[in-house]
């Protein structure tokens, strides 16, 4: 899938994923540079609350922050059910925005309320329009075609360690996983790539972020790194194997730990050493 198919509906926009718990009290190195891409004062920033149970509370915490960071205007969008995602009413909201941001929460809720919606298209629309996207945790999880909904960090991969759904595909091509570190969870990340070999599994650390480039290309920003696990080089994997066998058997895969500074090529599946 290598130069095809990756980041689709991102001809003129850009995506700012983040693996969760981003500083918002310091610097705010990361939450600066989406105000930055929406367009620093002139940025009119959408947050939507979807994933969270606490949409009201979330939003707030998210409008302060950006507006402290220089965002000339940030509007909170609860969207909590279907019948408002199918409403015109948000989709002339977000057609107005310059950056659309995802808080965490859970990413199931972002699938399941706004798949298939008029703001699922207003989305897409966006985004080709040239209108920087980010995400935080479950925020960042739903952006891929396939996005990891559950399983067990912390121990060996097992053959069933990670649950899998459709997400937002604002971003094809990639699995993303977050709070990536902290939660142990190369295990899942490995089982996911070795039951989607097509896809590339992105593992994000807490208070750390890609920043993905139109022209195919992230780079890392905070203080984690980013793992990438490329499952095009697989040469075997028990993963689809109906033996009762319950650990996972991988061999063949491509694996980079990348911190700040450094990045990573969607067509070439290279890293970029920039530091």
């Amino acid at each position: 899938m290598a130069g095809k198919g990756l980041l689709r509906g991102s001809s003129g926009g850009s995506f700012l994923l983040i693996g969760g718990a981003e500083d918002k009290e310091g610097e705010c190195l990361i939450l600066r540079e989406f105000v930055s891409l929406a367009g620093g004062e002139r940025a009119s920033i959408v947050v939507i609350t979807t994933a969270t149970r606490l949409p009201e509370e979330v939003g707030e915490v998210y409008r302060r922050v950006f507006l402290k960071l220089g965002a000339g205007e940030v509007l909170p969008l609860h969207l909590d059910n279907r019948e408002k995602a199918a409403d015109p009413a948000p989709v002339r909201i977000l057609q107005q925005a310059t950056g659309i941001f995802f808080t965490g929460g859970d990413q199931l809720r972002i699938a399941r309320i706004l798949g298939g919606t008029r703001v699922e298209q207003a989305l897409q629309v966006a985004s080709r329009a040239g209108v920087v996207i980010g995400g935080t945790s479950a925020g960042a999880a739903a952006m891929g075609e396939v996005m990891i909904t559950g399983g067990r960090g912390g121990r060996s991969p097992g053959r069933n360690t990670v649950k899998m759904a459709p997400g937002l595909g604002l971003i094809s091509g990639v699995v993303i996983d977050q709070h990536f570190a902290q939660r142990g969870r190369i295990g899942r990340l490995l089982a996911a790539v070795a039951h989607n070999p097509h896809v590339l599994g992105i593992g994000i650390d807490e208070d750390t972020a890609i920043a993905v480039s139109p022209d195919g290309r992230f780079t890392v920003l905070g203080s984690g790194t980013v793992t990438v696990v490329d499952g095009r080089t697989i040469t075997h994997t028990n993963a689809s194997d109906l033996r009762p066998q319950p650990m996972l058997a991988l061999a063949g895969a491509t694996l980079h730990v990348l911190p700040q500074g450094y990045g990573y090529d969607f067509k070439s599946r290279q890293p970029c050493f920039t530091v």
